[in-house]
């Protein structure tokens, strides 16, 4: 739990723990605590330890810790000692289950552009092959 000035004085506050810090009322808000917690991962090592790979840490490791069971999708599995423990973001002790993530098309990964018609393309095709 933490303590928050957030809310004092309305509804959100009533029922809740109140505490005063150098003359301030705060409220007490309780830490999110889920059932099961979905992440995927780029590596792991069969004992859970976890490494992600560009925005998946940016959430993926909170939401690792504030499961009661945490299952990891991997997309490679190693063997325990095959990641470097400077690399590991979540360690293992924080995933019961874990999975390998199958192969799958990730649309939103590809690069779509649109064809540029002739008459822009020829001009800069023109102005490349004039020697100086």
């Amino acid at each position: 739990a933490f303590y928050t000035k957030t809310g004092v004085g309305t509804l959100v506050a009533e029922g809740k723990p109140l505490a005063e810090f150098d003359g301030e009322t705060y409220v007490q808000e309780r830490a999110i605590k889920a059932d099961v917690a979905l992440v995927h991962a780029h590596t792991a090592d069969t004992d859970g330890n976890l490494i992600y790979r560009y925005t998946a840490q940016n959430f993926n490791p909170v939401v690792a810790t504030a499961g009661a069971v945490t299952v990891a999708e991997a997309e490679v599995i190693v063997e325990p000692g095959q990641l470097d423990p400077n690399h590991i973001i979540t360690p293992g002790v924080f995933v019961q289950r874990l999975v390998q993530a199958s192969g799958r098309v990730k649309d939103i990964e590809q690069r779509t552009v649109r064809p540029r018609p002739a008459a822009e393309t020829e001009p800069a095709q023109a102005a490349s092959a004039v020697t100086v």
